[in-house]
């Protein structure tokens, strides 16, 4: 689960308080929020550069792990990209994120 400060929680009804608006301007201003239901997160509202962020960053990450993984990996023979995801107990699915 991903650190969340207390600040940034909000309960659901706090949120229809707000309303989707108000919730939607504060992450255009770079807030985020996250929705809690009986104690536990199951939403967050963030703006569109953060999300942006989040995704380049998981893509470089998945970039870096693969090259690493074929650098360990390495031996006399290639390893393919499915070799290699067999191995590791994942699929082209999983890591297209289908």
């Amino acid at each position: 689960m991903p650190k969340v400060d207390t600040k940034d929680l909000i309960s659901v009804s706090e949120a229809n308080k707000i309303g989707i608006s108000g919730l939607v301007k504060a992450a255009e201003q770079g807030e985020q929020r996250v929705v809690i239901r009986n104690g536990k997160p199951v939403a967050a509202v963030v703006g569109i550069d953060a999300l942006q962020r989040a995704e380049d960053l998981e893509e470089r990450l998945l970039d870096v792990s693969l090259a690493l993984t074929r650098l360990l990996t390495a031996d006399e023979r290639r390893h393919s990209l499915d070799d290699v995801l067999d191995r590791f107990g994942f699929t082209r699915e999983e890591l297209a994120g289908d």
